[in-house]
């Protein structure tokens, strides 16, 4: 159904979305450190210490509770910057996980799974190809979104993990406003003859009626009983199926997931594209 709409780099863009690039300036902590404070990064730090460091104190700082609600955005873009690091540099990987505590050395690792497998499944950016028509919008409070998800899951019955996941993986949970060059639309890119499926009167263009119509498709495909059969007629892929499990399931085993995610920015190729930005 939602065809790409762009080559995407690093866990985004499989389904409508948006791409990968420049690594954004990161937050660091020391290696093992619980502390959720960010301190200057440290230019003397090997890169693959400065990954470790920054996905530890990432990781730490999403799942702990005590973290404020207004930090949260920075530590997820502060988590998509180290995993984007170590897909660009894969001389690094082995380096950095070794230096990772079990727990944040599986989420990294999962982490890692699904932008190889959309960076695999969009392929490189195009020097010469023609800028997508998007604006990059801030999204909606994560909140607000969860609500959402949670509603559509309450009506519908697909988990609303998967929504998210999907929305993430389209638009950066609607920070993309622009058509694919297959014409899908809106904030979970549906090609206007499946949106006459499963919008039941709605809004394409709308985050609330987007999300549920992305739920109904799910049901209609099975998703109660054959999530991933589901998702693959979300997207013909299997590495987009993958790379969308693995982010529900994250947000399946610890909610706070999810808020990481709702700071994760769009790239484009190798050009960071942050909210504001309008391409010709």
């Amino acid at each position: 159904m939602a065809l790409l709409l762009a080559s995407a780099l690093v866990a985004c863009g499989g389904g409508g979305g948006s791409g990968g690039g420049e690594k954004a300036p990161a937050a660091t902590a020391r290696p093992g450190s619980a502390s959720t404070t960010a301190v200057a990064p440290t230019s003397t730090l090997a890169p693959a210490l400065q990954a470790a460091a920054d996905l530890i104190a990432a990781e730490t700082a999403i799942h702990d509770p005590s973290t404020p609600d207004g930090e949260m955005d920075r530590w997820g873009q502060v988590q998509q910057a180290a995993v984007r690091e170590l897909v660009f540099h894969p001389e690094l990987e082995a380096e950095a996980l070794g230096l990772l505590p079990d727990r944040v050395r599986s989420a990294t690792e999962a982490h890692l799974a699904a932008a190889k497998d959309l960076t695999a499944l969009n392929g490189p950016v195009d020097p010469d190809r023609p800028l997508p028509h998007w604006r990059i919008v801030t999204p909606e409070p994560a909140a607000v979104l969860l609500n959402h998800y949670k509603q559509a899951e309450a009506t519908v019955g697909v988990p609303w993990e998967y929504l998210a996941a999907i929305h993430l993986v389209e638009t950066r949970m609607g920070r993309i406003r622009g058509d694919s060059s297959a014409g899908a639309r809106g904030p979970m890119q549906f090609i206007p003859t499946t949106w006459d499926l499963y919008g039941e009167g709605g809004d394409i263009e709308s985050t609330a009626d987007s999300i549920a119509a992305a739920a109904r498709l799910l049901r209609a495909h099975g998703a109660l009983t054959d999530m991933a059969g589901a998702l693959f007629s979300y997207n013909n892929s299997n590495r987009y199926v993958r790379a969308v499990t693995v982010y529900a399931q994250r947000m399946e085993a610890d909610e706070r997931a999810y808020l990481g995610y709702h700071g994760w920015q769009v790239y484009y190729g190798e050009r960071l594209l942050p909210e504001g930005t309008v391409l010709p």
